[in-house]
């Protein structure tokens, strides 16, 4: 076989060879005639190139369409700093398009050896490459080089389609030659890098500096820009081989030392480092932050524009307290689970004094597996990684509790107002001695229990917070009114309450749905002293341009007397208070730092809470199962608060080490008393325990016996109040006097 093919091109060349004789004797014979013929020729060549230059080069847009031509960029998210990207958003192109002076020497030198070593000389085309290409597409028997320069690859990828055609090839080196002449070499280098795919849905230097290495591709190294510049011949392989990928980059780092771009010593240095692709796509950290914020830029912006805009959104995510917030949750995530069914915790952190957000972890593992295996997510899975539990609504237990002190405080009470802790039932119209769901007569009886089933007897309100007791609380609830108290509720921050036909005494308990995020908020607000700053997770929106379209605003508005909310911290910021149940030193106490804290706990221990502030900095925890399975014998103080107490630790003593603005100060205490005739009500003025010793109050009675409900610090009374007569009952039968036949 061989043999015949010799023979015949041995016959070929023998022809050729003959007419090729016979040309140049006739040229020679014939010169005059021959000038003709070369000149007709050369003038229909020239037309030729010139009407195929005229007709592909129609479809070049002039200058200014190029410098305007729509290129889709992707949307990201910052944090505050706007140095670290949370995540990307874009429809197909993850792109960011830089400027030249952000685009480093080293990418440019080795995009050049890499791609196009003559891209300074050439004209837009280079002849070189393309025989040089030729030849070995010829030599291996398919198309294995293509020989398109960077200005043509920049036109490809700019105005062609990736169609594989003679046509398209020709259009592409006119094009090429036209995009010459218009742009200079830098504008044409720095337009292609910020084009060229890299792979993984990365379009542009700086993106695929962000996906491989988290930075900017300004901060690259030498060995990282040509690991880079190894990927655009083939990027989906050579990001799915990295041994050849490794062999590429190293061939760039020769061919750069070769043509003079970096030393000896730099090169050596480069070829050393273990350079590898250290991120994947498709990340995000700080994930249900993120989609809470993807989720209000699409509704504003609309999903398409979001997609394609490159927006830069500058959020108040702070990176240090968030990474301290997600290990915190993580690391006691596993105890939680092996000691008390616990198999999800979130938490939440809020600067009281601008109400930004600084830290969000919406589930212990945003990208976990659901469990158990099979469970029907939002249904039956004790373990929805996605669900973001700052949002979602929970019972808070006695984290609610706060909210009604608070009303009663603002309507005349005080810390020192004396309740009886005992057992008492909420139904006029049960008997005061009920002790089932159900009466007699099926009517439905409250009377709910102390978590611990002890009674204290006689109670300052101070102390019925701090020890969170709860049939003290069902009384101060009613004291203060459910109205009040909800509406007070809502100015604090805890806006998903509905209005007050949904709820009943429980309220007090925990028995409505808030979110973590707004109990967070609400108690931020006592740690501002009563000046609600609206929640914020957005400093910042900018378009590509650097145009502004949105800035933080803060909401600030006084809700609460400084003078309720200082009541409310020095009780929930006082050991002495809650010691007898929490004991003198608890987690809820922290060396160092002024800090306030409440703790809740639902029914069957289905939901651990506990919301802690100081002035500066506010956080909430929650701890249970997404299908709200009991946990087990899980109270707050024991599942939530360790996870509470670590992040305060670790926030304070990173911030402290970064002498960052986490300024704390003392929380502000001016506990007036207020002036009035219902002397009982604060012992701190010839108090209710002194005259009670001078003889002049020798029966106890149910606060009620001495006060209006509806004005506590007017002469009248509450003594036809429905709830006196089983408050009373009750008080009597405690200290021994048995309730009179008429209040059976």
């Amino acid at each position: 076989m061989f043999k015949i093919l010799g023979y015949v091109a041995l016959f070929l060349l023998t022809k050729l060879k003959r007419s090729a004789k016979k040309l140049f004797s006739y040229i020679s014979q014939n010169k005059k005639q021959t000038l003709k013929v070369v000149g007709y020729a050369s003038f229909s060549g020239f037309v030729f190139v010139a009407f195929l230059f005229i007709y592909f080069a129609k479809d070049l847009p002039r200058r200014d369409a190029i410098n305007d031509l729509f290129v889709p960029e992707s949307t990201k998210i910052l944090d505050r700093t706007g140095t670290s990207i949370l995540y990307d958003i874009y429809d197909e192109y993850n792109r960011t398009v830089i400027s030249a002076q952000d685009m480093p020497d080293y990418m440019r030198w080795a995009t050049i050896v890499a791609e196009d070593d003559d891209f300074y000389h050439h004209w837009g085309i280079d002849i070189k490459a393309i025989l040089r290409a030729v030849w070995v597409n010829i030599k291996g028997g398919s198309i294995r080089q293509g020989g398109s320069t960077i200005t043509q690859q920049y036109i490809k990828n700019l105005l062609l389609t990736p169609e594989r055609t003679f046509v398209r090839k020709i259009k592409e080196a006119i094009l090429a030659i036209e995009m010459e002449v218009l742009y200079t070499k830098e504008e044409i280098l720095t337009g292609y890098l910020n084009y060229v795919p890299y792979g993984s849905n990365a379009y542009g230097t700086e993106a695929a500096a962000q996906i491989y290495f988290s930075k900017r591709a300004k901060n690259l190294t030498l060995a990282e820009s040509a690991l880079l510049a190894a990927l655009p011949q083939a990027p989906t392989y050579y990001t799915n081989n990295p041994d050849a990928l490794e062999a590429r980059q190293k061939y760039v780092l020769d061919r750069m030392l070769h043509f003079g771009y970096i030393t000896e010593k730099q090169h050596s240095e480069a070829r050393s480092q273990d350079t590898t692709l250290k991120q994947r796509p498709g990340s995000i950290r700080s994930p249900h932050f993120v989609i809470m914020v993807k989720q209000y830029l699409e509704e504003k912006y609309g999903v398409s524009f979001v997609q394609q805009a490159g927006l830069r959104v500058l959020t108040t995510l702070d990176k240090t307290l968030q990474n301290i917030a997600e290990t915190a949750v993580e690391e006691r995530a596993e105890f939680n689970q092996t000691n008390f069914n616990a198999h999800n915790a979130s938490l939440v952190a809020i600067d009281p004094n601008t109400g930004q957000i600084l830290a969000m972890v919406g589930s212990k593992n945003y990208l976990g597996d659901s469990y158990p295996q099979g469970c029907v997510p939002g249904k039956t899975c004790l373990f929805d990684p996605q669900v973001n539990i700052a949002t979602s609504l929970q019972q808070p237990g006695s984290a609610f509790k706060p909210f009604a002190y608070a009303a009663a405080f603002q309507k005349g009470f005080t810390p020192d107002t004396i309740l009886y802790d005992i057992k008492t039932e909420f139904n006029p119209d049960c008997h005061w001695s009920a002790t089932q769901d159900k009466d007699q007569y099926g009517l439905d009886c409250y009377h709910p229990n102390n978590y611990d089933s002890l009674q204290f007897g006689a109670i300052s309100m101070k102390e019925s917070l701090a020890e969170s007791r709860n049939i003290s609380s069902v009384k101060t609830l009613y004291l203060a009114g459910i109205e009040n108290t909800i509406d007070l509720a809502k100015k604090l921050g805890v806006e998903s309450l509905k209005d007050r036909s949904g709820y009943g005494l429980s309220l007090v308990l925990g028995g409505a749905d808030v979110t973590l995020l707004e109990q967070t908020s609400a108690f931020s607000t006592f740690a501002n002293r009563g000046t609600r700053n609206k929640t914020k997770f957005i400093l910042k929106i900018e378009d590509k341009e650097g145009n502004i379209l949105e800035e933080l605003r803060q909401e600030s508005e006084k809700v609460l007397e400084e003078n309720v909310a200082d009541q409310i911290n020095y009780i929930l910021s006082t050991d002495e208070f809650r010691s007898r149940v929490f004991g003198r030193v608890s987690n809820l106490t922290i060396d160092g730092l002024d800090i306030a804290a409440k703790t809740g706990t639902t029914q069957e221990f289905r939901d651990a809470w506990v919301v802690g502030y100081t002035p500066s900095l506010a956080a909430g925890i929650w701890v249970g199962n997404n299908n709200n399975e009991a946990m087990i014998n899980a109270p707050g103080v024991s599942a939530a608060v360790p996870i509470w107490n670590r992040f305060f630790k670790e926030a304070y003593a990173k911030k402290i080490a970064e002498e960052a603005d986490l300024k704390e100060k003392e929380f502000y205490f001016k506990l007036t008393s207020i002036e009035n005739e219902k002397k009982f009500i604060d012992p701190k003025i010839e108090t209710m325990g002194k005259n009670m010793l001078d003889g002049i109050i020798t029966i106890p009675h149910t606060i009620l016996h001495y006060i209006s409900k509806k004005n506590p610090l007017s002469s009248d009374t509450s003594q036809d109040d429905p709830q006196y007569k089983n408050w009373e009952a009750a008080i009597q039968n405690w200290v021994g006097n048995v309730p009179a036949q008429s209040d059976i």
